[in-house]
């Protein structure tokens, strides 16, 4: 079939692509490279020798992994940061959290997922570093090749992790506590002696007041009473085929506009019930893309 294009269908063709547009300056669009091997924690249970671990604070951000030349994901895409933030950093790797406090995740998220760096967000945030992927060096000889890398970077943008012992159980939990009162996330432990391996493994731990894990969105339930005309529950589904609903945590904000079908979601919660669901289920977090 030959002739013109209909008004309308050009219309349609030229809105779709401003839109393509648009999405584009917000997306990221580029192909992951290779995923960076990463160290990856498992959970700590009381038990564990606590003289051997070095801790710090979890911190609420996005991981990150600069090469010596940039920054990419956990999932090997390309962070794009502005060539300024990254001006000075070592050219060596390094394995940290880009971070713009507590309680920011939200922002930090839309900033360092858009194509084009917003530089006011930008000078909010900090790679907070903390480890060196050295795979012929223990943590602790890391730590001090960190201790003098850092500084010498002058870098305003590149931080390094506080990290301190601590004596026993109990005076874990005591930071624990501290750090949750503050509107921290946990904490985390390396051990001093241990070398730089991807995956997971016992020689990263974290601490947490709960346990979280992800799950896809399977369906929207609708509110009533006051939340009449909103988000009421998300029924979701974990990766063990599990299907409960999550009905707390949300914001008015986020009832309004909840996360989409089939979206990965995080969410908290204290162990199983009886029928082997998780307790207590409470919603987090829209999962972020690696």
């Amino acid at each position: 079939m030959t002739g013109l294009v209909p008004g309308w269908l050009f219309l349609c063709l030229m809105l779709s692509s401003l839109d393509v547009m648009a999405q584009d300056v917000t997306e990221p669009v580029a192909s992951p490279t290779a995923r960076p091997a990463l160290m990856l924690a498992n959970i700590y249970a009381e038990g564990v020798d606590l003289s051997a671990y070095w801790v710090s604070e979890k911190l609420d951000g996005m991981r990150a992994f600069w090469d010596g030349e940039r920054l990419v994901s956990r999932g090997g895409h390309p962070i794009h940061a502005p060539n300024w933030f990254t001006a000075g950093f070592p050219a060596v790797p390094l394995d940290g959290e880009l971070w713009m406090g507590r309680g920011t995740f939200e922002r930090l998220s839309g900033a360092v997922r858009r194509q084009q760096p917003d530089p006011d967000d930008w000078r909010q945030i900090r790679l907070m570093v903390f480890d060196q992927p050295t795979p012929d060096a223990t943590f602790g000889q890391r730590l001090q090749m960190l201790r003098t890398l850092i500084p010498a970077a002058r870098s305003p943008y590149l931080r390094l992790v506080e990290q301190f012992r601590v004596a026993g159980h109990a005076e874990l939990m005591q930071h624990l506590d501290a750090v949750i009162q503050a509107g921290g996330e946990g904490l985390m432990m390396h051990r001093d002696d241990s070398r730089y391996r991807a995956g997971r493994t016992d020689d990263l731990l974290k601490v947490k007041p709960y346990l979280d894990a992800e799950a896809t969105v399977i369906a929207q339930l609708p509110g009533r009473g006051k939340y009449q005309g909103m988000l009421g529950a998300l029924l979701v589904e974990d990766a063990a085929g599990r299907r409960f609903r999550l009905g707390s945590g949300f914001t008015d904000a986020e009832r309004r506009r909840p996360p989409p079908v089939g979206s990965l979601v995080t969410f908290k919660y204290q162990g199983e019930t009886e029928q082997g669901l998780p307790r207590f289920a409470c919603f987090l977090r829209v999962r972020v893309p690696d």
